[in-house]
């Protein structure tokens, strides 16, 4: 069959394909949601959840509100889609790297995962605002944010079974929490005291401990 020759219009254009117009309204609504979770990332950061607007998102992306309320419902599913974003980039950091020994590799792992946090920092920024707050109603966000810290929680327990895979249950949920305490209390300590805190070094070295009391419980549950 012969493919039709597309014929100019009455002005002399030729004539967009309509698949074309659809990749292309996708991408600008892509670009425009983009932008607007870039804003409410950066004012969120300054002024925290109550401090944060669709009309101060709006003036910062330069769209106009409308465009926001197309893209999100109100400013906490707005918020909610800011530490989503942040968590999945920050997932991506989660990859076993090659080493001389496992200690060094989990070590190794968890500096990336300080890295991918400093880059990514929005979840964990607005995430544990949110979550030391208590409301008549929970917003969403903080809804969100529990639900990507209790994929963190899972993502923690598999890789310690990886390490340590004779340690009970009870064993390893222990020390998925207290992995997950060490990395909220160095963030803080980051947010608070900025460059004093080598937040990659101190992951390092969180993680070399974490690494070493699994063995510890490993073997003293083997010899129970």
């Amino acid at each position: 069959m012969i493919e039709q020759e597309s014929r100019p219009n009455h002005r002399g254009e030729s004539p967009v394909p309509e698949e074309r117009k659809t990749r292309r309204r996708r991408a600008n609504g892509e670009e425009s949601r983009s932008r607007i979770l870039d804003a409410t990332a950066e004012i969120a950061s300054e002024r925290g959840y109550e401090g944060t607007s669709i009309a101060l998102v709006s003036a910062k992306c330069g769209l106009p509100a409308s465009s926001i309320y197309w893209h999100f419902k109100d400013k906490d599913d707005l918020i909610a889609a800011v530490i989503e974003r942040s968590f999945a980039q920050w997932l991506l950091a989660w990859q076993l790297p090659d080493g001389d020994s496992d200690r060094d590799r989990f070590a190794m792992l968890a500096r990336q995962v300080a890295k991918a946090m400093l880059d990514t920092p929005d979840f964990m920024r607005l995430g544990l605002m949110l979550a030391l707050e208590r409301r008549p109603v929970e917003p969403r966000a903080r809804s969100m944010f529990l639900d990507v810290r209790e994929q963190a929680s899972r993502q923690i327990a598999e890789t310690i079974r990886e390490f340590a895979p004779d340690l009970s249950a009870a064993a390893v949920h222990q020390l998925t929490q207290y992995a997950l305490a060490g990395a909220d209390g160095l963030f803080i300590a980051k947010e608070i005291n900025g460059d004093a805190v080598d937040l990659t070094a101190m992951f390092g070295l969180h993680a070399q401990m974490l690494y070493d009391a699994a063995q510890r419980l490993s073997q003293e549950e083997t010899t129970q």
